[in-house]
């Protein structure tokens, strides 16, 4: 029994010597904030939410009013589609020595490539389980940079294929016809290919098509460049 008792108190010893992560929560509802904030909370890592926001401007607010260890951010934001990715630019500029993880729809090569090189310490996809999220967290925090294999691999065949990096074009939406326009908007609203054909009364095929266009003529290679591009544009963006 005493030896039971002497067990117990090395393990809450040790449980009270782990070091506690004050975490910020970005997504695009309250809702899916207090979600994510419960399931770090109830979990075994040792987590304190000090903070959650719906927007760029409630993520900024919060990180100037509480101290913050790692950052788990949305890919969309209330500010609109891949607003997620927009500010992770701007806290590698402001905050490069707190961690960020990107949460993701899905790790497609496209989003895990664009996600990495706007300064995110790591990707996860919200289809796997809430522990592995605490493992990525608890991994960026420690200084690693959290991957699945999948992901890896992504990141290895973009700068394998890599071409050299071109500057944008002055010139932007000018360039574009009516239609590509129309596409452009459509794409900034989150629609996927197939939605936009939907809407648009085109193929697929002929929608990515519009794509490559509107990639050549405004000098950016990714959709999420795209969105970031049209966010840029706007007076406040």
């Amino acid at each position: 029994m005493a030896t039971h008792a002497h067990s117990s108190r090395l393990i809450e010893k040790k449980q009270n010597t782990i070091e506690r992560i004050s975490v910020l929560i970005a997504d695009d509802s309250r809702m899916s904030c207090e979600l994510l904030k419960n399931a770090l909370k109830r979990s075994r890592h040792h987590f304190d939410v000090v903070a959650c926001a719906v927007s760029r401007s409630e993520i900024l607010q919060s990180l100037s009013s509480a101290v913050v260890d790692a950052i788990v951010i949305n890919e969309n934001l209330q500010d609109g589609p891949f607003t997620g990715f927009q500010i992770l630019s701007q806290l590698r500029a402001t905050h490069p020595k707190t961690p960020v993880v990107l949460l993701l729809r899905s790790s497609s090569r496209e989003m895990v490539v664009d996600a990495f090189r706007a300064g995110a310490k790591g990707v996860f996809c919200r289809a796997e389980p809430v522990d592995a999220l605490c493992k990525c967290v608890r991994a960026v925090h420690a200084g690693q940079v959290w991957a699945k294999s999948s992901e890896l691999r992504s990141l290895l065949e973009a700068f394998a294929d890599a071409a050299p990096l071109r500057m944008v074009n002055a010139q932007g939406l000018g360039l574009l016809t009516k239609r590509e326009n129309d596409v452009v908007s459509l794409v900034t609203e989150g629609h996927s290919n197939r939605e936009i054909a939907r809407k648009l009364g085109l193929s697929e095929h002929t929608v990515s098509n519009y794509l490559f266009r509107i990639y050549e003529k405004l000098g950016i290679s990714t959709r999420v460049e795209l969105v970031l591009y049209i966010l840029n544009q706007k007076p406040n963006g």
